[in-house]
C-alpha cells in the first residue's frame, strides 16, 4: 500500500509551484487575504468543505470519512517584515516583506496533506485543516480560538509542524512536554530630568540610570532562576537622546524574555519591575515596566507526542526521528491551541542553508512531502479505519 510520503512525492511539482507562488506574494500578520483565498480555492478544488473568515483571514477545511473522532492539523500563513536578499525567480515581489520563516512551506505541506486525505480517505472520522494567519506575534491563534475554533470544529487532538534549518531533509525532531519557550516583549521607560551635557550635576541623567538598569537586569536569570530552569532575558533596544550636548529627559529600553514555564516568566517579570524601579529611584528618577506576553510555552502532550513520532517513524524509519529533540527558545503561538486541546508539534528537516528570520532564508521544497506526509500519516494512525 502506498504511503502518504510516496503519494505526495508524485505531486512535488504541484506543491512546489504553490509554495513559490505564496513566497512571491508575502502577507503580514492577520492581513493575509490573498494567501487565504488561494488556500480556500485549492481546498474546494479537491472537494473539501471550506470555512473562511475564522478569526479574520483564518481558513478551516473539513474532510469527513466515517464516524470516528476529529483530528486537527494546523499550518501558519504569514510572512515577516524583512527585505529579501535572495536572487531567485520566486523572490518576494513586495519590498520589505518576505517568507523568512517558512510559513509558505508549512501552508504547502498542509495543502499536500489535504489533497492526499481527500483523495484516499483511509481514515474513519473528521479532519479539520486549520490555516492560521498572524503567527509572527500578531495573535492569530488566539484570534481563531476566540472566534470559536474548537467549538465550531471540535478536535480530539491537534498537530502542528515547523521546518528546521540544519536538520537534514527527511528527518524529524520532537519531545514531550516543553518544546518551545514562552515569549514576552518588554519596554522600560526611564524618567529623569534633562539638561546640558556640560552640566550633568543640574540634571537627573536617565542615560546613566538606563545603563545601570541594563547591567542589573543581567542578574535576573543568573541569580533568581534555578539552574535547572532555562530562561533568557535580552535587552535589545536602548533609545536615548538625539544631540551630543543634551542630556535627555527620558530613555526607553526594550527587549525579550523567554522561559519554559509560566511561573518562571512571572518571577522574571517581578524581579525586572523591582530592579528597574529600584535602580531609577536610587538615582533620583523613575522607571515603569510594560511586560507583554506574546506566546505561552508550547507543551506537547505525552501520548500525542508518541503518536506523531510513530507516524514519522512509519514514513522515514526510526533512525530519522529524534524523540528527545532539544527544546528551543523560539516561540510559537500554536501553544495556545495546545492549551485548549491535547496535541503535539514536530519539526522536520529543511537541510543546510540560512536560519529562519534571516533575509537569505528560503524554504527547501524537497521537505514538502515529508511535512505533508507526516501530517497525513498521523491522521491515518489516530483515525485508523476499522
Amino acid at each position: 500500500m502506498t504511503t502518504p510520503l510516496e503519494a505526495i512525492r508524485a505531486w512535488q511539482d504541484e506543491f512546489t509551484a504553490i509554495r513559490r507562488d505564496i513566497h512571491a506574494h508575502p502577507e503580514l500578520g492577520l492581513d493575509v487575504p490573498r494567501t487565504a483565498a488561494l488556500v480556500a480555492e485549492r481546498l474546494r478544488g479537491w472537494g473539501i468543505e471550506v470555512h473562511e473568515g475564522v478569526g479574520g483571514h483564518g481558513v478551516v477545511g473539513v474532510i469527513r470519512a466515517g464516524n470516528g473522532p476529529a483530528i486537527g492539523l494546523r499550518a501558519d500563513m504569514d510572512a515577516l517584515p524583512l527585505h529579501e536578499a535572495n536572487e531567485v525567480a520566486h523572490a518576494s515581489t513586495i519590498p520589505g516583506r518576505m517568507h523568512a520563516c517558512g510559513h509558505d512551506g508549512h501552508t504547502a505541506m498542509l495543502l499536500g496533506a489535504a489533497k492526499y486525505l481527500a483523495t484516499t480517505r483511509r481514515f474513519s472520522g473528521t479532519v479539520n485543516l486549520i490555516f492560521q494567519p498572524g503567527e509572527e506575534g500578531a495573535g492569530g491563534a488566539l484570534a481563531m480560538l476566540e472566534d470559536g475554533l474548537f467549538q465550531r470544529f471540535p478536535c480530539a487532538a491537534v498537530f502542528g509542524i515547523h521546518n528546521r534549518p540544519g536538520l537534514p531533509v527527511g528527518e524529524y525532531g520532537i519531545r514531550p512536554g516543553a518544546m518551545m519557550a514562552g515569549v514576552a516583549f518588554f519596554d522600560i521607560r526611564v524618567q529623569g530630568r534633562g539638561g546640558h551635557g556640560a552640566r550633568p550635576e543640574s540634571a537627573l541623567d536617565p542615560v546613566v540610570m538606563g545603563a545601570a538598569i541594563v547591567q542589573a537586569l543581567q542578574t535576573v536569570v543568573a541569580r533568581n532562576i534555578p539552574s535547572a530552569e532555562r530562561a533568557v532575558l535580552s535587552v535589545t533596544r536602548f533609545d536615548a537622546g538625539q544631540a551630543y550636548n543634551v542630556i535627555p529627559d527620558e530613555v526607553r529600553l526594550g527587549g525579550t524574555v523567554r522561559a519554559f514555564s509560566g511561573a518562571t516568566m512571572r518571577a522574571i517579570e517581578d524581579r525586572m519591575r523591582a530592579i528597574a524601579e529600584g535602580v531609577a529611584a536610587g538615582m533620583g528618577g523613575g522607571a515603569t515596566l510594560d511586560f507583554r506576553e506574546i506566546t505561552t510555552p508550547l507543551l506537547n502532550d505525552a501520548m500525542e507526542t508518541v503518536a506523531f513520532a510513530d507516524a514519522a517513524a512509519g514514513l522515514a524509519g526510526e533512525g530519522a526521528v529524534r524523540r528527545d529533540f532539544p527544546a528551543v527558545m523560539g516561540g510559537e503561538d500554536f501553544a495556545y491551541m495546545l492549551e485548549r486541546c491535547p496535541g503535539a508539534y514536530i519539526v522536520t528537516g529543511n537541510g543546510a542553508g540560512a536560519e529562519v528570520h534571516n533575509p537569505h532564508f528560503d524554504f527547501n521544497d524537497a521537505a514538502i512531502p515529508y511535512g505533508a506526509g507526516v501530517l497525513a500519516a498521523v491522521v491515518e494512525r489516530k483515525l485508523a479505519s476499522l
